[in-house]
């Protein structure tokens, strides 16, 4: 296997473990309007994953940084061609950590429901634009000859996207809703197992109808695995979370996210970005990718740094695994 081959499933792997992470908890931010009956539950849901929502986004900027050095010409078709709608995923994530960081600076009830409230929109426009990207990149765009992108913002908005972006909103909101099922105790915990059933019926429906409509274009036997692994695994985790094991039901989910984005990786390859002008002039793993030196410099570089990163999360998650409540909140308390 060459390297450009390996970067090819390294950022593969970042973006897994990205929409794996930040997947969960961009669903629970969905799930501060959907699930939270009021300020104290929604101050729960937010704890759950306020230790590790920062560290969840360093594979977001692992992503795209490795994007940058291994397949430069990749970057720069993605991130010119598809400008608007990641500068409004950029603008989202910024506002939604400022808004973590600041509801709770000032006890004003006005001034925390609009952090909550941008909690809310910050955390769901980015889990359908991520998927209307992905699908893009998946079903092809307009490239010239130059690799540039010839399109425009509405050949964007195509059916197939669009598809792809109600998959990555309703999994993620499933993702969330079974990990604060997991993480939670009390009333809050039980209209989370609920509301996770009727989100995860949904979801199996679109993702079914998404997979099969990619595998039909552009699959192979190896994505028709994945394709089958990742149905299985949802089907699995919603019988888990009604037998009320969060725990299976969010690694199940978990393992339907990883399946699904390996599906669209193995459709894809060996392109990066196909052309839908023509097939020649498709950015591919060998003509978007940097020198063999750079790659080789990156390697010795990622299997360094990567075990530290991993390790250091890992930890992160270790320190916080107890379930809370709205007793845990002090405000409740009295």
């Amino acid at each position: 296997m060459e390297l450009h081959d390996v970067w090819f499933v390294l950022i593969a792997v970042l973006w897994t473990g990205y929409f794996f992470l930040e997947g969960f908890d961009f669903g629970v931010g969905i799930l501060t309007r959907l699930l939270a009956r009021d300020r104290p539950e929604r101050r729960v849901l937010i704890n759950t994953i306020g230790p590790v929502w920062d560290g969840n986004e360093v594979w977001l900027l692992t992503a795209g940084g490795a994007t940058f050095a291994a397949f430069p010409e990749w970057y720069a078709t993605l991130f010119s061609g598809f400008y608007l709608p990641l500068l409004v995923i950029l603008v989202c994530l910024i506002v939604r950590g400022v808004a973590f960081e600041y509801r709770a600076k000032r006890p004003e009830e006005s001034w925390q429901r609009n952090w909550e409230t941008a909690i809310f929109w910050t955390s769901l426009i980015p889990a359908f634009l991520w998927g209307v990207a992905f699908g893009n990149i998946v079903r092809g765009v307009k490239i010239d000859q130059h690799f540039e992108y010839a399109g425009n913002l509405v050949d964007l908005l195509n059916p197939y996207a669009l598809l792809g972006g109600l998959v990555t909103l309703t999994l993620f909101t499933f993702h969330g809703a079974v990990f604060t099922a997991l993480k939670t105790v009390g009333d809050i915990r039980v209209r989370a197992r609920k509301l996770a059933l009727w989100v995860g019926l949904v979801t199996a429906a679109l993702a079914s109808a998404f997979l099969l409509w990619t595998q039909a274009e552009s699959g192979d036997g190896k994505s028709l695995v994945a394709l089958i692994v990742a149905v299985a695994a949802l089907v699995a985790a919603l019988i888990a979370n009604q037998a009320g094991r969060e725990g299976w039901s969010f690694a199940l989910s978990g393992v339907t996210i990883v399946a699904a984005v390996a599906m669209l990786f193995l459709s894809l390859f060996p392109n990066v970005m196909p052309s839908t002008l023509n097939g020649e002039w498709s950015l591919t793993v060998t003509n978007a990718s940097s020198s063999p030196y750079t790659l080789k410099i990156m390697t010795w570089c990622a299997g360094i740094a990567t075990p530290i990163v991993l390790l250091y999360q890992g930890w992160t998650y270790w320190v916080f695994r107890k379930r809370i409540g709205t007793q845990h909140i002090a405000e409740a308390a009295h």
